[in-house]
């Protein structure tokens, strides 16, 4: 919930000076014969792992106003910590449209299909602790990938957020 509060809403940070382009993100759309796996975690201080077990991961078309969103949110990282969740704000319905979503399996592991060619950003949620608590441990990774159409295999990632 946190995670789409963070993708999705307008939130408490540096608003976007880029407008939301539908023609520039259409590409989300079309049909593709793609495929992006990979394996969302974290490592815990003490080295343990921690698997984004059913959580939404989000395909992200890269636009402008994708691009400047993610660098408001993400700074030159590709990690946020949970008590840096935006958690209010305004959404844009044509922005959340040209969204892709699927959820991860309880190791971690998650697949898109058929996806088109293109610059995507891949986000989700990773954390534990208490559901309960306001503060809790983990963040939010993403990552950057590029689908040219040419590949013959399944383009893996790990958002782990280094």
């Amino acid at each position: 919930m946190c995670c789409a509060a963070l993708l999705l809403a307008g939130c408490m940070r540096k608003p976007e000076t880029v407008a939301f382009s539908a023609a520039e993100a259409a590409f989300i759309k079309k049909p593709g014969t793609g495929v992006i796996t990979g394996h969302a975690f974290r490592t815990r201080p003490l080295g343990q792992i921690v698997n984004a077990a059913g959580e939404v991961v989000y395909l992200v078309p890269q636009t402008g106003f994708a691009r400047e969103r993610f660098k408001n949110l993400f700074g030159e990282g590709y990690y946020v910590a949970h008590r840096f969740f935006p958690m209010e704000g305004e959404r844009n319905a044509e922005y959340d449209a040209h969204v892709r979503e699927t959820k991860t399996e309880s190791n971690g592991r998650f697949a898109f299909k058929d996806v088109a060619p293109g610059d995507y950003f891949v986000m989700t949620t990773v954390t534990w602790g208490k559901e309960e608590d306001w503060i809790r441990e983990g963040g939010v990774v993403y990552d950057k990938v590029t689908l040219t159409g040419k590949e013959t295999e399944p383009v893996h990632l790990v958002l782990s957020g280094k």
